[in-house]
This record gives structure tokens, C-alpha cells and sequence, in this order.
């Protein structure tokens, strides 16, 4: 058969279809294709055989060929589908994180929750594996922080507030973790290697706001109380250089204010001393033995004058024999000056400040002194912030009786200081008692443990 023939053409046909079937891995389309064709070609021109075998060879060919591998089909992508998994986070870092005192979350490198510890439990509550962070922690600062974390592949500190359950600031650090094998000795720890997760810890920094902004109102409010009389004492010179320069009586009397308020002044500044050196020695407990009998019987002679002067007088109950404290005499007289004091000038005119001073606990242990008054009392929604700051429950009678709004927050402080305890019982018109509780000293023959970590000396 001549090489030019259409029917010779068929086997060429079919040679190149069986190669190029065998690479693409079509079996089925090619063995199809050659079948067609060597019946073509049997049909039609019986003799040429050539072209028969040459398509039956192709045929062979195909089917003989091993099967191409077939891909997989694909998947639309959806929200429900398992993500790609990073490297796996090692037991090292689960383990540091389980030792934390702060709540703390290991993530997977896209974010997911892979890991909390038993605080983050406590806080959050269990969370599931493969938890998106930000659907925990639904704030917009930790889902920008992650985010940052995993672009820049550093760390990142953010603040955060939380209203429910409760109202409450968050510190959140998102440190990167890096895959470290094969890393040489002084690269480890470095952001060199592949981010195979984030570690994230929350620190509460509620209590802290809170004394921040306790410093912010205490200034403020500090800065008001100075500004006061300083106006006042600045009006006063200016009429006493004006107006009532040739006024002897004015004079006179415009003077008398100026003291008072200089002298309130003074106070002030004294008991803003007084409350920055106790909050300085907070954490020392004093180990002086003082008898506190005779340190109230002190301050009930020396505020005698001041009783007299107010119409009242001092009814001191005393048991006989010492009542030692651990304690500093100095501010423990500052402690019942302040009651004592308040007594007789916010109680009844002319009724009696009682002072009771007795043993109390189940073996004695304890000392109680109680200050009462028979004013007219306190209402309950005051009680309990009687010990702030600059906290009054009449403004204006307070300042009219030269009161600087410190007095019970240095009690409070006082007495912390000595482990000691302070009560308030009011009810309207039926006055007030403030009652001191503190332990005694040496009562098993030994001195009480200073407050630390047992088994440990000083040195």
C-alpha cells in the first residue's frame, strides 16, 4: 500500500493517538478512538492489513499503559470546612502555659483556639479545639492584635474593657511561637523559623484602673480643698488692702477667718502627710508592745477642752491592768483623736461621748474599744463609704466644724497597718458607734508571726 494512500494514514493515526493517550492517561477516549478506526479500516479496504494491525497496536498500546492518577474532585469552600493545619504546637508550650497564673490561650497560627489553661477556663469557661479567637474574645482590639501579630510576626500588648459579665480591664499579650528544629543555638527563640501558633495571656487590670483612678479623684479633690481657703484668704487680703484698710473691727475680724482658714489649711496638709507616710509603711507591721488603755486614756484627757467647749463631755469604761499591743503609739493616738473628735463635734450638743474599752474573742484574745456618740446618727447609704477620701455626709457641716474629709480614711489605713479592724453601726437619730478591734500581744507568752511565707527566716 503506497505510503500516500488515506488508508495509510490510519496507522499513523492511530501510533500518534496511542502515544499521546498514554501520556495524557486517556485510556478510555484512545482504546474508543482505535477501535473505531481498525473497524474503519476492515470494513472498507479488507487487504490493507497494515493499517489494521497499526490500529490494533494502538489499541494495545492503550490498554497496556498504567492508569494516570486521578485528581481529586473538587469542593466548593465552605465556613463549615476543617482549615489547613499548622505545624503542631508542642507539649513544651502547653505546658509553660499550664504553669501560668494569668489566663492564657494557645493558638494556631490562623488564630484557632488550640489550648487554654485551667485560669483561661475559669474565665471563659471551656472552649472547643479549632475555635476562632475573635468569637471568643469578641473585642476589636484582640481581633486587630492577632491580626498584627500574625502579619508582623511580633509581639503585641493591647488593653481592653469588658462589660459582661461584669465590667472589667484586660491586659492582652500576643506572643508569636516559632518552629525552632533545625535552628541553630543562637538563633532559638528568634522569628526566623515557620509561626506554627500565638500565645496569648490576659492579665486583669481592673484593681489597678480602679487605684488609678482613685489617684485621679484624690488629686482632684485634694486640689479643691486647698483651692478653697486659698480663695478665701486671697479675697480677704485684697478687701484688707482696699475697703477695709482704715477698718479696725473688719479688720479684726476678717483676720480671725484668715486663721481659721490658714489653720485648715495646715490640717490638710498634715493629714495628706499623715496618709502618704502610712501608705508608705503599709506592708510593715509594727512589733512595739503599747498599752492601748493607755493610749485612749490619753486622747480622752487631751480632747477634755475641746468637749467642754462643745457642751459634751468624755465618759471613759476602762478595765484595770495593761492591754498590750503590737502597735505605734503615735498613730494609734491619731487613730481615737479622729474618732473621739468626730464624736463630740458632729454628736447631740450636750450629750455624752462614751469610750468602752474590753477584752473580747473566745479566750480573750482580742481588745475592743468602742466610740459611741448619741447624734443624729448616719444613713446606711453613707456607711459604707464613711472611710473614702474626701468622703463627707455633710458637706457643709463638715468644713463649718474645720474637717479636712481624711480623718477615717487614715483610721482605715492606720489600723490596716496594724491588722486591726474598724466597725460602723449608725441609725438615724439614734447616734453612732465605731468600734476598734485589735489582737493583743503576748497572750500564749510568744509573739505573734510576722505576715510572710511559712517555713522562711529572716536573715
Amino acid at each position: 500500500m503506497p505510503r500516500n494512500t488515506p488508508l495509510s494514514r490510519y496507522g499513523d493515526f492511530a501510533v500518534w493517538l496511542a502515544l499521546l493517550g498514554r501520556r495524557a492517561g486517556r485510556q478510555r477516549w484512545v482504546i474508543a478512538t482505535a477501535s473505531l478506526i481498525a473497524l474503519a479500516a476492515f470494513v472498507l479496504v479488507p487487504q490493507f492489513w497494515l493499517a489494521i494491525c497499526l490500529s490494533w497496536a494502538a489499541l494495545l498500546a492503550a490498554a497496556l499503559a498504567p492508569p494516570r492518577a486521578a485528581a481529586p474532585p473538587r469542593r466548593r469552600a465552605t465556613g463549615d470546612e476543617p482549615q489547613r493545619r499548622a505545624p503542631a504546637l508542642s507539649a513544651d508550650v502547653k505546658a509553660l502555659a499550664s504553669a501560668l497564673p494569668d489566663p492564657c490561650l494557645v493558638l494556631s497560627a490562623d488564630g484557632r483556639v488550640a489550648y487554654q489553661n485551667r485560669r483561661a477556663q475559669d474565665l471563659l469557661g471551656p472552649v472547643a479545639t479549632g475555635r476562632p479567637v475573635s468569637s471568643l474574645l469578641r473585642a476589636p482590639e484582640i481581633s486587630a492584635a492577632v491580626a498584627s501579630a500574625i502579619a508582623r510576626r511580633r509581639e503585641v500588648t493591647v488593653e481592653y474593657f469588658e462589660r459582661i459579665p461584669v465590667s472589667r480591664w484586660f491586659e492582652a499579650h500576643l506572643a508569636p511561637v516559632f518552629e525552632q528544629a533545625g535552628t541553630p543555638p543562637e538563633a532559638v527563640g528568634s522569628n526566623t523559623g515557620a509561626m506554627i501558633g500565638l500565645v496569648l495571656v490576659l492579665h486583669d487590670l481592673t484593681k489597678q484602673k480602679q487605684v488609678e483612678r482613685m489617684r485621679v479623684d484624690f488629686v482632684a479633690n485634694a486640689s479643691h480643698e486647698l483651692r478653697t481657703p486659698l480663695a478665701s484668704l486671697a479675697g480677704f487680703i485684697e478687701t484688707l488692702q482696699g475697703s477695709a484698710r482704715d477698718d479696725a473691727g473688719a479688720r479684726e475680724r476678717f483676720l480671725d477667718i484668715m486663721r481659721a482658714q490658714a489653720f485648715r489649711m495646715s490640717r490638710l496638709i498634715d493629714d495628706l502627710m499623715s496618709l502618704s507616710r502610712i501608705e508608705l509603711d503599709a506592708h510593715l507591721r509594727p512589733s512595739a508592745p503599747v498599752d492601748i488603755g493607755d493610749i485612749v486614756s490619753h486622747v480622752a484627757d487631751s480632747l477634755k477642752p475641746l468637749a467642754e467647749a462643745e457642751g459634751t463631755a468624755i465618759r471613759l469604761q476602762r478595765p484595770e491592768g495593761p492591754l498590750l499591743v503590737s502597735g505605734e503609739r503615735d498613730e494609734l493616738v491619731q487613730v481615737f483623736q479622729n474618732l473621739i473628735e468626730n464624736a463630740i463635734k458632729y454628736g447631740a450638743s450636750g450629750g455624752p461621748v462614751d469610750v468602752a474599752i474590753g477584752r473580747a474573742g473566745p479566750q480573750g484574745q482580742r481588745v475592743e474599744i468602742a466610740v459611741r456618740d448619741h447624734g443624729p446618727g448616719i444613713a446606711p447609704e453613707h456607711v459604707p463609704r464613711l472611710t473614702e477620701r474626701f468622703y463627707r455626709v455633710d458637706e457643709a457641716h463638715s468644713r463649718e466644724k474645720g474637717g479636712t474629709g481624711l480623718g477615717l480614711a487614715i483610721v482605715k489605713h492606720i489600723l490596716n497597718r496594724h491588722r486591726g479592724t474598724l466597725d460602723v453601726a449608725s441609725k438615724p437619730n439614734e447616734g453612732s458607734c465605731f468600734t476598734v478591734r485589735l489582737e493583743l500581744a503576748n497572750v500564749t507568752g510568744e509573739r505573734p508571726p510576722e505576715p510572710g511565707i511559712p517555713g522562711t527566716k529572716e536573715k
